[in-house]
Parts: C-alpha cells; structure tokens; sequence
C-alpha cells in the first residue's frame, strides 16, 4: 500500500488517496484500489485527514496503540533515543504518511540496523524477543523481503519530499556516488565498472545527497554500476527540481566536473563548489603564472597548512534552446581557487610512481590492463622485438607535465570567493564519504544481498531511513566532543542497557538510569524517558 497524490484541476486541492495494488483475475492484470484519506495542505505539507479515515481509525484497533496483555521485561533505552530522534527529525511523521499500513515495520528494522553493527537481518528475530521496537513483533526473513517489495517508488519519493521541506535552504549539499558490489546476476543495473572499494565484482552505484550543516542525507538513488560520475549530474539536478530544494548550493569532487555540468548549473542558477583537474587549459595557464610567487610565506596558512592563492575569472558560458537549438553564449564569474601542501606533493610523488611500477609490470608481463590502455600511450613508447621482445621508453615530456603539479590541488565555486572557506566548506565534504561507510559497513550494504529488483529498492529505502539516524547520532556525539569519551556502539549500549516493564492494565515502567546516561540523552538532545 502506498500514497498517491493527486491535485484536482477545477479547485487546485490535492487529495491524498491510500492504493493499494492487486491481482485482477478476469482482466489477467494488475490493477489499484484507491479510497480518498483526506487532502494535502499547501503550507505544512501535511496531510489533512478525512471524516472517514478518522471513523476508520476510531474502528479499527490495528491503527492505534494496542494495550499489552502479557507481562514484559524489555531493553527500551536504545530504541527510544530512536523514537524521540524519528519525532524531532519529523521521520516518523513523514512515513506514516507515505507507508501508513507498514511505517512501524519500516521503523522496527531502521533500528535494528542502526543498533546491531553489522549484523544481517537474519538475526532480526532474535532481538526483536529482547527489545521494545515500534512494530512489536517479530519480522522474519519472509516478511522483511514482502515488506522491502511493497515499498513504491511513489512514496519513497513523497518521503523525500516531505523530508526535503524540513532541511535547510541555506546549507550546503554535498554529492557523490559510491559501488555495491553484488555476486546478483538477475538484477539488471549490476555491471562492471570503477569499483570504489576495489572490489572484482559487478556493482550497482549509489548516488547521495548529503546537507553539511544538518549532517543528514536528503536524497539517494540507484544507478546501473558502469556509469561514470560525470553523467549523472543532469538527473541529479532533474531530481533537486522535483524535491522543491530551493537556494541549493553542492559540493562535489572533481570527477564531477565537466563544461556541460558548470553550463547546467549555471543555467539552474544553483551555487557550487567543485574539485577541477591542474591539467585544464584555464587552470594551467593560471598557474603558470603564479608558481614562482604562490608559494612563499605571504600565501601560507598556518591553520591550514597550506598554501593558497585566488582570483575572480570569466567562464564562457553556453547554454542551448530546447525548442529552438539556438545556442546562447555569454559569460559568468567564477573563483578559481588554487592550493599547494608539501605533504600531498610527497603523496603524489609515491603514488605516480607506484602507477608508473605498475604500468612497466604490466607491460612487460604482457598481462596489459584494458582500464590502462590509454595510460600506456602516455607514459611510454611500447616497442616489441623478436630478439629483446618487449622494450619501453618513457614519454618524459608527459611525466614532467605531471611531477610539475605535485601538491597542487584546484576549486572552482560561484557563490565562495574566498579560498580558505571554500577549503573548509569542501573539506567538510568527507562527511559523505563516512556515510558511505556507514552504510557499507554498520549498515551491512557491502553487498546487494537480494535476488530482485523490487527487494533492493525496499531494502535501499530502510537502509536509507537507518542512516538518518546514525548520521543525526553521530553529528551530536561531534558537536559534544563525546567521541572523545566513546565509539558509537560504546554510547548505543550505555543506553541499549536501559529496561522497560510492560504489565497488563498498567502503564510501561522504565528503569533505573544513571546519572551518566541521563547526561547522554541531554547531549544528544534528546528528553530522557520518565
């Protein structure tokens, strides 16, 4: 079951509709029943219920809280920092509009996710027998895979959508893709290409949408595992119109970079920030000029260890018609931002030459790499003889252009003209890169670990919701210097110790608490139970 919205042209209202999908046995196709809930209302984004949602709700005890009818000794801290986080981020709000017949379940196996590091959801059953959780049951295997293939793609994105409203306009959104290596061969999008974790296994790619201020992710979506970086950005930028992100401003590295990207975001008018190669004709012909006075004391940054120049220059702009093809040229300002630290010429210099060791085995070898034919020609003059076989000479002229730029690194932005912010705002960039570990590794999303297509959209949308969570946990342990104290599982189990007592007729009972954990709660913003 999931959420339609439909806006009634006559008198501009939208309607909210539950459908729910099913099997038509004399037509031979599927088909949806849909029964209107009430109507949308344009300035909260809430949803305002109907007369005959609220009678339904009034009949029908599944909707509501069911009173307990066994005694129950259950571990609740964990879980209910979850519930109060779910509340203050409007999580919890938000899918039990999108998901009303299956948000608990949703909820259930987010927390699940989040509190048992690295555990498969084989094991749900286990701990759902010791803790309190939103859907207070048990989820076996078959349910949570008829749970992950009911998730729509339309109310995943009303999620979005609804969460995107509550996130800042004025912060920045950081964006970047990462590889999920899958053993699948039935999931159509698994393919080889660049695997991020040097995996030799096909993989889907991930894309994510991850704001710097609020530390949250806003956005992901899946991507067929041969596509490049660089090409995602039109869609990229096709969904932030649909969420309604307004004032939007992105980080990127420089694998996203390309002149029809910097066009597309200028036309977009959005602000960005992004990585760009030393070997670009505008960069070079910059730097080419100030080498010798760049790096000298007067451009040194002792907080950042580094240093730094920057000038204001002109990209020429293009932008084509849809309707008609006429191209329109023009200009725009753009701040180019360069960077040079010793530490990172000496990173560069080993790692140039462990490229080039590798490059010369290989060919000598004869076991050439297709991924490096290209490097091949560059670097080196391959000539093959009956009596010396295989002998190369080296393109020095190419290995100086590249020795010539250790330690220099490069940002281009529109909206950040001075260069130590746009250095701070950039590096605050790796939060996206820990949230895909998070989501790799204490989320267990290494691998795909489902065999359909409808599975791993269900399964990528929970792991998603879970991340909300981790990442909202892991900002606040930051900001109160608590990871100095404790890792995330060590703060997880000061509170997963935190007992609750369920007895018929009566209210749930919390248990003792420390001092020490009633410290916690407080510095992650959250009320401690009463």
């Amino acid at each position: 079951m999931s959420l339609v919205f439909l806006k009634n042209k006559k008198n501009g209202v939208t309607y909210v509709y539950e459908s729910t999908g099913y099997w038509d046995k004399e037509k031979q196709q599927a088909r949806n029943h849909r029964v209107c809930i009430g109507k949308l209302d344009p300035v909260t984004g809430n949803i305002i219920s109907s007369k005959r949602l609220e009678k339904l709700e009034a009949l029908d005890p599944k909707r509501g809280p069911v009173p307990t009818t066994v005694c129950n000794r259950l571990f609740y801290g964990a879980t209910y920092l979850f519930d109060a986080i779910g509340e203050k981020l409007g999580i919890t709000d938000d899918l039990k509009r999108c998901f009303p017949t299956t948000y608990k379940q949703i909820l259930s196996l987010a927390y699940y996710l989040v509190l048992e590091d690295r555990n498969p959801l084989s094991r749900f059953s286990k701990w759902a027998l010791t803790h309190a959780h939103p859907y207070g049951k048990d989820i076996p295997s078959q349910r949570s895979s008829e749970l992950f293939g009911s998730i729509s793609e339309d109310a995943k994105q009303q999620f979005f959508l609804l969460q995107g409203k509550r996130r800042l306009e004025t912060e920045y959104l950081a964006y970047d893709t990462t590889s999920i290596s899958s053993y699948s061969k039935t999931l159509k999008q698994v393919k080889y290409g660049m695997n991020k974790d040097h995996d030799r296994l096909p993989q889907i790619n991930l894309a994510l949408l991850f704001g710097q201020t609020s530390g949250l992710p806003v956005y992901y979506r899946k991507l067929p595992g041969n596509i490049a970086d660089v090409k995602t950005i039109q869609n990229m930028l096709a969904d932030i119109d649909f969420l309604h992100l307004n004032k939007v401003k992105l980080i990127m590295d420089r694998g996203f970079y390309s002149e029809e990207n910097i066009n597309a975001l200028y036309e977009k008018h959005y602000k960005f920030l992004i990585a760009a190669k030393t070997s670009l004709t505008f960069v070079k012909k910059k730097l080419d000029e100030v080498r010798s006075t760049m790096v000298t004391r007067k451009h040194f940054s002792s907080r950042h260890g580094l240093y730094y120049d920057s000038f204001m220059i002109d990209w020429n702009y293009k932008q084509t018609k849809k309707r008609s093809g006429d191209v329109v040229k023009d200009t725009r300002r753009m701040y180019l931002h360069l960077y040079y630290n010793d530490q990172k010429a000496t990173d560069d210099k080993i790692a140039f030459n462990n490229l080039l060791d590798r490059l010369e085995e290989e060919l000598m070898s004869g076991k050439r790499n297709p991924d490096h034919e290209k490097l091949y020609a560059k670097y080196y003059e391959v000539k093959e003889t009956p009596v010396r076989e295989i002998s190369l000479t080296a393109k020095q002229e190419a290995i100086d252009a590249v020795e010539r730029n250790y330690g220099y690194f490069v940002l281009v932005s529109n909206g950040v003209k001075d260069p130590l912010e746009a250095l701070e705002i950039y590096r605050s960039k790796d939060m996206i890169e820990k949230a895909f570990g998070n989501l790799k590794e204490r989320l267990n999303m290494r691998r795909t670990s489902v065999s359909s297509e409808e599975n791993l959209e269900g399964k990528l949308f929970v792991q998603f919701v879970a991340l909300l969570y981790l990442s909202y946990i892991k900002k606040a342990m930051s900001d109160r210097g608590l990871f100095k104290e404790y890792t995330m599982q060590e703060l997880l189990d000061e509170f997963d110790v935190i007992e609750c007592f369920e007895q018929p007729g009566r209210r749930r009972r919390i248990g003792e608490m420390t001092k020490k954990q009633l410290h916690l709660f407080e510095g992650l913003g959250v009320e401690a139970p009463s």
